[in-house]
């Protein structure tokens, strides 16, 4: 049987929706993949007596137990003093924690505050989980039947912690047989558009479905019982991705994780040492933004309006804007002599692009070793909804052209 795990988040911020707690959201997801059972989501503010009545509630209900938030230096971080009152554990000071927060300031070229010196400070019993990303140590304790861990509530700190030093823990401390879990990943396909496309699917007993809507991608979920047969499992996926056809870019799994469509495109590029050049318009950077980094991106500008783009490259005024497209990906391929030219070009009208109900059309137009490819789509929502699906289009047209897709 998997372990329960619970998982609650200290805070104001977070009960008053000053931010979302995505902490939760992220560790359940890491949590179910390795095999445990997430019983209960829980947020509980600046509260002392809150926050003691929890911890004693927990310690009896569940195997184990994490925590994000309210462990840093200020008065309003509670965790550690909760945790010393809820279980009789007097807090203790650790020389090693204050020496290492100590290193983290010196680093950095600042003195460590005096009020620093309470995160050094644990309950009677605790192991100390030493925190390189920032100032806040970690760490864990057992009673009765639950293992508490506490987190700090940056995500970049609170992940980084449990990849590098809780998650291979763990997989010690508790007997853990995860459900195979396999995640189709589409784009350009909506979230309703998923659910019709499979609802003809025949799902046996020992399968569920989900559906997951992000910015950047929208994924079809699927949980294998533990006793499903490879054969039956391979059959199935395959049936959903010949339904959804050239919306899935990628598949992950528990041995394989992909990533996402900068990866993807990434990964392929790399392989067969390929290079990229881009024209932007809408997107006003946002598309070499995304793929900083990446070695294969030769060049990447900015054009406010057409007319500044007809005047650099000398084209001739038309208002078709397919055949400028085509004209300028062909100019900047024989400049850049990148393999692959990507050019973004709309109709710019301000009023219309930053009205959330006004949609308009975005061209993208992508030179290739093999010819030329244009998409036409209509973008819609506000400024930067339409930004980032522009940016998101350019690369996936890419990306069908990598995959060998049909366009």
């Amino acid at each position: 049987m998997n372990p329960n795990v619970e998982i609650f988040s200290q805070g104001e911020e977070v009960i008053t929706g000053q931010i979302a707690d995505t902490n939760a959201a992220w560790l359940s997801s890491q949590l179910v993949m390795m095999g445990f059972k997430v019983s209960r989501h829980t947020a509980v503010g600046d509260n002392m007596d809150d926050l003691i009545v929890l911890l004693k509630e927990i310690a009896i209900r569940t195997d184990c137990c994490f925590c994000t938030g309210g462990l840093g230096p200020t008065t309003d971080d509670l965790t550690r003093e909760a945790v010393a009152h809820a279980f009789d554990a007097p807090l203790v000071f650790d020389e090693i924690a204050l020496k290492n927060i100590q290193d983290f300031f010196q680093t950095r070229g600042k003195a460590m505050a005096s009020i620093n010196r309470q995160q050094a400070f644990f309950p009677q019993g605790a192991t100390r989980i030493d925190n390189p990303w920032g100032t806040a140590p970690a760490f864990s304790f057992n009673y009765q039947q639950c293992l508490f861990i506490f987190l700090p509530g940056v995500p970049f700190e609170m992940r980084n912690l449990f990849n590098e030093q809780i998650k291979a823990n763990l997989l010690q401390y508790f007997s853990l047989n995860p459900q195979p879990l396999t995640i189709i990943k589409t784009f350009g396909i909506g979230e309703s558009e998923l659910q019709v496309c499979l609802n003809n699917l025949n799902l046996p007993s020992s399968v569920s479905i989900g559906f997951r809507a992000t910015a950047n991608e929208n994924q079809v979920k699927l949980l294998f019982s533990n006793d499903i047969l490879a054969a039956d499992k391979t059959l199935l996926i395959n049936q959903i991705v010949n339904a959804l056809g050239d919306y899935v870019f990628a598949i992950d799994d528990l041995e394989n994780t992909v990533g996402g469509l900068v990866e993807v495109v990434s990964a392929q590029l790399e392989k067969n040492q390929q290079t990229l050049a881009v024209i932007e318009t809408l997107t006003q950077g946002l598309f070499a933004a995304k793929v900083i980094g990446h070695s294969w991106l030769l060049s990447s500008s900015f054009h406010a309006t057409i007319e500044s783009l007809e005047q650099q490259w000398q084209l001739q005024t038309t208002t078709d804007l397919s055949t400028t497209a085509k004209i300028l990906a062909e100019k900047l391929q024989q400049h850049s002599h990148a393999d692959f030219v990507l050019v973004q070009l709309y109709q710019r009208n301000i009023n219309i692009v930053s009205n959330k109900n006004q949609p308009f059309l975005l061209y993208n137009t992508l030179q290739t070793p093999h010819g030329i490819y244009q998409s036409i789509q209509t973008l819609n929502g506000s400024l930067e909804r339409k930004q980032n699906q522009a940016a998101m289009l350019g690369l996936d047209l890419l990306r069908r052209y990598l995959q060998q897709k049909k366009l």
